[in-house]
């Protein structure tokens, strides 16, 4: 299956118009999200809950310069850019997802929204021609890096320096964000999309190395596809998604591992042999998603178990009764 990528513009080709009002939007937003942080905590960690409001507070300044700045130069009417919107943009994960995390945990989500800032800003500096412009980008970008440090103390008084957890945190997001997001996207893509196609030739022909054959073709372009996609999608400037190399190298590998695994048992001769065995692999698989759901990206186990294997068992069925008929 090839991802259908939506129809967005790169950074680069974004005018000095469209990034203050890329700039604007973002400033927004992480307002909201620190507000929502400061709502969550603020019962049990009134002191942090206070710094998030405050965090909250320079966001809404910092836009209201971005908005002045945008009235010198363009006028009043601000284009409506979201982060959605850029390819390769950095995205913030949904306030939903992080709200009922541990305050060590939504510590570190500040900590790296700040540096996902800063590096926005950085580049942006860059790109524009106005003295003034370049000037206001340049002093956000140390803002944020300001605010980086305001989220490391984003935490109750008893905890002390923590640079060594700190380093080994943002090790990790940029582990999940190189290797697990292409790799686990890979994985499901792989594992589902090619259930179909081998089942179907399996069940209507009952031929095994027919069936290896199909699923072998299936997977390793399939792996191909989303490996070169994975690539061209994002080149990990602004996201910090890390090399479009190896994202693309964990999407594409482990696409084709996800359809081989069924693929392997029709090496068996034996039709029914093979396809219990391809059977017990496909379940064994989709349990693996659903748990690497739940430990990397922090989807709720019942509900990445309902995603995975449902949808799983829904394809396997749909390529069942197609072979069968």
């Amino acid at each position: 299956m090839i991802p259908i990528l939506a129809a967005r513009k790169r950074f680069d080709d974004l005018s000095e118009q469209q990034v203050l009002a890329l700039a604007i939007s973002s400033e927004e937003d992480d307002a909201r999200i620190y507000r929502t942080y400061a709502d969550r905590l603020r019962t049990d960690y009134p002191h942090t809950a206070a710094i998030f409001e405050t965090m909250a507070e320079e966001e809404d300044t910092h836009r209201q310069r971005l908005i002045a700045r945008h009235k010198v130069r363009f006028g009043d009417s601000i284009p409506l850019i979201r982060r959605e919107h850029v390819s390769g943009y950095y995205h913030r994960r949904p306030v939903w997802l992080v709200e009922n995390l541990s305050l060590d945990r939504i510590r570190e989500e500040a900590v790296l929204m700040e540096r996902d800032a800063h590096q926005f800003y950085v580049n942006a500096a860059q790109r524009t021609k106005d003295a003034d412009t370049r000037k206001l980008m340049g002093d956000l970008a140390a803002a944020e890096a300001g605010h980086e440090q305001t989220a490391l103390a984003a935490e109750d008084s008893h905890v002390g320096s923590r640079d060594a957890e700190d380093e080994a945190a943002i090790a990790h997001r940029q582990f999940v964000l190189t290797w697990v997001q292409p790799g686990l996207a890979g994985l499901m893509d792989g594992s589902v999309s090619t259930l179909a196609p081998i089942f179907a030739t399996a069940f209507a022909t009952q031929d095994t190395w027919t069936t290896f054959l199909v699923g072998l073709a299936a997977s390793v372009g399939a792996g191909i596809s989303m490996g070169f996609t994975e690539a061209a999608s994002d080149d990990g400037v602004l996201s910090g998604r890390g090399s479009p190399f190896k994202r693309g190298l964990a999407s594409g590998v482990m696409t084709a591992l996800g359809g081989l695994g069924h693929a392997l048992p029709y090496l068996i001769t034996d039709f029914w042999t093979a396809t219990f065995i391809a059977i017990a692999v496909v379940f064994c698989e989709l349990w693996a998603i659903a748990w690497i759901q739940n430990r990397f990206m922090q989807t709720p186990f019942w509900r990445a178990t309902l995603q995975v294997v449902v949808g799983g068992a829904l394809v396997f069925a749909a390529g069942a009764l197609i072979g069968g008929g």
